[in-house]
């Protein structure tokens, strides 16, 4: 097999775009239904999880493709009501490893770049964020998490686990 001489490759701007394309052109439309944002018991006070929000209700969609070693890519938008019951609207990428475990039950591994906007982070002016993701389910239907590890050693920042469902539509 010949060599693509290197001026002859695509640079990181266009494969991007290529991929984006795919996924959304050939992608699996899936709903998302989030409901639980877990604060880390050892980083937040008993009074301070008293007043935040784990009941993260939300709701996104996805488009997702398989790639030729049957791993998962997707785009992402949801918006959830966040920690302090504001609206936390977020879209991104993610890719997950997938590792078959039990008849058609699978688990995967990954990580997600997004864009997010919160009203206690640089006034809602979205920021970008790179978070670990992992899921457990079937091809069509998945329980996933994302988490923000603490961010600080101070107590009170960080350390949130988000649980969320995805459901195909196709």
């Amino acid at each position: 097999m010949a060599q693509v001489p290197a001026e002859d490759q695509p640079g990181w701007y266009e494969r991007a775009k290529r991929k984006m394309t795919k996924i959304v052109d050939e992608g699996a439309m899936s709903l998302n239904l989030s409901g639980l944002a877990h604060h880390g018991r050892n980083t937040y006070t008993p009074e301070k999880i008293s007043e935040l929000n784990e009941n993260a209700w939300g709701l996104g969609f996805t488009k997702a493709i398989r790639d030729e070693k049957d791993n998962e890519e997707l785009f992402y938008a949801m918006i959830i009501s966040d920690s302090h019951y504001k609206p936390q609207p977020m879209a991104g990428y993610a890719y997950q490893w997938m590792k078959p475990i039990a008849g058609n039950i699978e688990i995967g591994g990954g990580y997600t770049y997004s864009l997010i906007s919160r009203t206690d982070y640089f006034k809602g002016v979205p920021f970008p964020i790179a978070l670990p993701v992992a899921s457990i389910g079937t091809k069509n239907t998945k329980l996933m998490a994302a988490y923000v590890p603490r961010l600080s050693k101070n107590k009170g920042n960080g350390d949130v686990l988000l649980l969320f469902v995805r459901i195909d539509l196709n």
